[in-house]
């Protein structure tokens, strides 16, 4: 496909030279999906699983029984295993429009309309939750200690301390829904908060008051963000200020008497006016095995597309692995499940820095069907692993059976932290399933080597000198045709590589086409390139940006071009070992 460059920017182009024309001997993450809670529709980066719960929640009820979304489980078992640092992209998808849901609200009053006889204008000011939907509702009667009996450890409640008319300050916790007036649980303090504009202690400021919306122009998905200040605050935001108190003191120091009466009191509240149902009303919520294409966890398929339409944009986000569990990739029995997964394989394709990792099947298919549904796919951007897996729960502790993608983020974050995204992350050393109790069948070779060929990585159910283990063995990506780029461990050698000489190559934009521009950056992407030869990343390499592809045409069009070619490291998939039994008294060669 041509590619060209329209206006200013670095463009990536892959020459895939390594294509097999013989017969061959036989041979950081984002994630999609529901939560009990959380932003709807905007990626948000968690940092921990602490993090994660924190903003998203883990568990719900549907019925009398607790149930847990793949979402949450994947993002345990990422953050239990990637290296320490990483960081998750969650996206929340809800059920219906997003316009159905909106975030709680709480409203602030002043000693003014405290007081008897005070005239009531309006709310001081008012907060807002980031998180969407009822859930984040906490409004309502208290029990004992000041218990909110809509309280629960996802929705929050507020308090008001140390107001200071001379000062013309207060301060703000945010406290867990579900503590009480002898046992609070702070999850954040702000002050001292000023309602003077002026001050730097403003509330908005301190705060943040920026609210995100997507929008779409041209076809492109984008976040709108209104507000002049961002978000400081992970909990809630500024929704408006009724009262302020500009310049709160006078020439001489002392504050105005008019604005001493807007100070909020000393008070606690909750949040509420809510709106939207995330959790599954009416129908149980075990979807460990009952997916099917019109009912995710709850959703649609179609309940995805704008999310995905919105992780295209690159500049705004980063990432190089997407998952969505529960998503279906079967073309005959989950057509809709099947273009949605599609829509993010292209995504990544045209984003040519992440790879997809597919649930292929569902819940106890055969093999054949299994086989099948690979058949209309072809790309070194995604990769699929069979068969599902059973494995603990860790916010309910019960055995439940997952799709394989809520596990893989896991490994791929393990095998980096062993070694490099470039080391195949399959196999005993890296590939090990650490929390998953079995597979949903155990493989034989046979099974094996059927789903390999056609480019299907099996969890294997292998023993071990420390006992059965459930193992990936396995990493082709659903590149039919035979190169280099048929492994995952090259495409992510390729999407690290590029991801880095880009960000490089940023820094270069509008700077003089000359030699010592050239030079420069032959200085800065060789020791990098080098350094992943050492980490055994590539056999070889060469860069050349001089002037035999630079001539005065290429320069006089403003371009500068480099050409980067790189041998990857393969890896031994296949070992062959010959064993030779030898008579008695015959001599060793």
């Amino acid at each position: 496909m041509a590619e060209t460059i329209i206006s200013p920017g670095v463009l990536s182009i892959e020459n895939d030279q390594s294509f097999i024309t013989q017969q061959p001997t036989t041979a950081g993450a984002a994630i999609i999906g529901p939560t009990p809670k959380g932003p709807v529709g905007i990626p948000n980066i968690c940092t921990t699983f602490s993090d994660y719960t924190n903003r998203y929640g883990t568990t719900f009820l549907s019925g009398s029984n607790t149930y847990t979304y793949f979402t949450s489980i994947a993002a345990y078992n990422y953050f239990l295993s990637a290296p320490q640092g990483s960081s998750l992209l969650v996206t929340r998808v809800v059920s219906g429009s997003n316009s159905t849901f909106s975030p709680a609200t709480s409203s602030f009053i002043s000693a003014s309309q405290h007081s008897a006889g005070s005239p009531y204008n309006s709310d001081v000011f008012i907060l807002e939750t980031f998180s969407e939907g009822e859930i984040m509702n906490s409004t309502g009667p208290t029990g004992s200690f000041n218990t909110l009996l809509s309280g629960s450890s996802n929705n929050f409640r507020w308090q008001i301390t140390n107001p200071n008319i001379n000062q013309g300050t207060f301060n703000l916790v945010i406290r867990q829904g579900n503590d009480s007036s002898i046992q609070q649980s702070i999850i954040e303090t702000w002050g001292p908060l000023s309602l003077d504009p002026y001050s730097p202690n403003y509330i908005e400021k301190r705060i943040g008051n920026q609210t995100e919306t997507i929008a779409v122009d041209n076809g492109e998905y984008y976040t709108q963000i209104s507000g002049s200040y961002p978000n400081k605050s992970a909990y809630v935001r500024v929704k408006q200020v009724n009262q302020t108190t500009p310049n709160y003191f006078n020439n001489l120091g002392a504050f105005k008497p008019e604005f001493t009466g807007s100070i909020p009191i000393a008070s606690s509240g909750s949040f509420g006016d809510g709106k939207g149902i995330n959790t599954p009303t009416g129908i149980p919520g075990n979807y460990y095995e009952s997916i099917t294409d019109l009912n995710i966890q709850g959703l649609s398929p179609f309940d995805y597309t704008e999310s995905i339409a919105l992780l295209a944009n690159k500049d705004a986000y980063n990432y190089n692995l997407l998952v969505a569990p529960g998503l279906i990739a079967d073309p005959s029995s989950f057509p809709n499940s099947n273009n949605v997964v599609k829509q993010m394989i292209n995504v990544a394709q045209n984003r040519g820095d992440n790879l997809v990792v597919i649930d292929i099947a569902k819940y106890n298919e055969n093999i054949n069907q299994v086989i099948s549904n690979v058949q209309d796919k072809d790309t070194s951007y995604a990769a699929t692993y069979w068969p599902w897996v059973s494995a603990i729960d860790p916010s309910t502790s019960n055995l439940v059976n997952i799709p394989i993608s809520t596990l893989i983020p896991g490994v791929y974050g393990q095998n980096d932290k062993i070694k490099y995204p470039w080391f195949a992350p399959a196999g005993l050393s890296r590939g090990v399933l650490t929390t998953a109790i079995q597979a949903e069948r155990v493989l034989t070779q046979g099974n094996r080597d059927q789903l390999y060929q056609v480019n299907i990585n099996p969890i294997a159910s292998l023993p071990t000198p420390q006992g059965q283990k459930i193992i990936v063995f396995g990493q082709k990506t659903l590149q039919k045709r035979q190169s280099a780029l048929d492994r995952v461990n090259v495409r992510r050698l390729l999407i690290a590589l590029k991801s880095y000489i880009s960000q490089i190559s940023n820094s270069f934009i509008f700077e003089q086409n000359n030699t010592a521009t050239r030079n420069n950056f032959l200085s800065l992407v060789n020791p990098y390139l080098a350094i992943v030869q050492e980490q055994e990343g590539l056999n070889a390499f060469q860069i050349i940006m001089d002037e035999t592809n630079n001539p005065p045409s290429v320069v006089d069009n403003n371009q500068l071009v480099g050409q980067i070619y790189l041998q990857p490291t393969r890896t031994a998939e296949f070992i062959l070992l010959d064993f030779n039994i030898l008579p008695t008294g015959a001599t060793f060669p």
